[in-house]
């Protein structure tokens, strides 16, 4: 179970203010607004095409909104760029993987490291001097940490496109971690797991915010873990936030069963959330 949600007087890590984003005449998000608090597990979950990635898309860097602002440690980044956005501390992995499948394993984890390189031309060109000393440092933290931390240390030289799908989605999260990340943002990361490789992903995530004390903002359609891991939960539909609180808040808001069921039944979602079948 997640501790505590951090007080709410500490100011938020990150938090979106009024968020609109149109495509044509379609809006994907409609005035969304919520708080991320430093050290917490914050969940968005939703119906499908509630605006979930699309929210996440935004935060990100990758979609610009046609209005309302995206707030990190204070500082206005709705402007900054994707690559500026992960530099400062906001790593994501992706709903459908993103690694480059002609890699090894080691190889994909070391390029979340890019963004914080410092390596002109020259040192790169003949390894030498600032080049040597960040090749050296890189590889004593993925390979001592990051590896070590997510149990793949047995296939660091594989190639990923042998790998099954839940190790691959592990490999991806390493990635996001050799970013050094302040909020870990993960879209759906048990999506296509089987139970076993679930409940693994589900300790990593509560290992990464206790040990490396990362704040972790996550979509996700398994309620279960939802419920299980989160200390916050924000719920999106038709683009707007109809509910957000703790887990326990927000199962038993009518709106939020409504959008879910169609019906005013807490008692049925509630066993949805517990995995039991749920009648018409």
């Amino acid at each position: 179970m997640p501790s505590a949600l951090p007080s709410t007087s500490a100011a938020p890590v990150l938090r979106v203010e009024d968020l609109t984003l149109a495509f044509g005449g379609v809006k994907a998000l409609a005035g969304v607004g919520f708080e991320v608090q430093p050290g917490s597990i914050t969940a968005v979950i939703g119906p499908n095409g509630a605006g979930k990635t699309s929210l996440f898309n935004t935060i990100s860097g990758f979609y610009c909104p046609s209005a309302g602002r995206v707030r990190f440690e204070g500082a206005d980044i709705t402007r900054v760029p994707a690559p500026r956005r992960a530099a400062m501390g906001l790593a994501r992995s992706f709903q459908n993987i993103a690694l480059f499948r002609g890699m090894t394993v080691l190889d994909n984890i070391k390029l979340g490291r890019h963004a914080h390189l410092k390596t002109n031309v020259f040192d790169a060109l003949f390894y030498v001097g600032r080049a040597r000393r960040e090749e050296a440092e890189l590889r004593r933290d993925v390979e001592e940490r990051i590896i070590d931390f997510l149990e793949i240390d047995h296939i660091r030289h594989a190639s990923v496109a042998a790998l099954p799908y839940g190790l691959q989605k592990r490999v991806e999260m390493a990635r996001a971690l050799a970013m050094q990340p302040k909020v870990l943002m993960l879209d759906e990361p048990v999506a296509g797991m089987n139970r076993e490789e679930t409940e693994d992903m589900a300790r990593f995530i509560l290992d990464v915010r206790r040990e490396w004390g990362i704040t972790v903002l996550m979509v996700e359609h398994d309620m279960g873990m939802v419920m299980d891991l989160s200390d916050h939960v924000v719920v999106l539909n038709f683009g707007q936030v109809i509910a957000q609180g703790t887990p326990q808040q927000v199962q038993a808001d009518p709106e939020v069963v409504r959008a879910y069921l169609g019906a005013g039944d807490v008692g049925a979602l509630r066993r949805k959330l517990r995995g039991e079948a749920v009648t018409p």
